[in-house]
């Protein structure tokens, strides 16, 4: 037996609509077709994937905290540069 919805579920696209690696969009987690056929899609169906999307979202930020953070290598400031060593000082 389905459960109804009181509710409208609403999209959970925040306006960023990239690609991810993965093909899931950066910003709120669907696939391609999950962002097409949205509108079309049953709200039972909506919330699974709503539900899919918050895991999606957990393990990209578990797998970015794993990841070696990169430092900035840009020479504006000179941190990269040995003239500047502050435990030579």
């Amino acid at each position: 037996m389905k459960q109804i919805e009181i509710f409208e579920i609403t999209s959970p696209c925040i306006g960023v609509c990239q690609s991810g690696p993965k093909g899931f969009c950066v910003g709120c987690f669907r696939s391609r077709e999950e962002r097409v056929h949205w509108i079309n899609l049953e709200q039972d169906v909506q919330s699974k994937i709503i539900k899919a999307c918050a895991a999606r979202k957990k393990r990209a930020k578990a797998a970015q905290n794993r990841k070696p953070r990169t430092t900035d290598t840009s020479p504006q400031l000179g941190f990269l540069d040995d003239s500047f060593n502050p435990k030579n000082q």
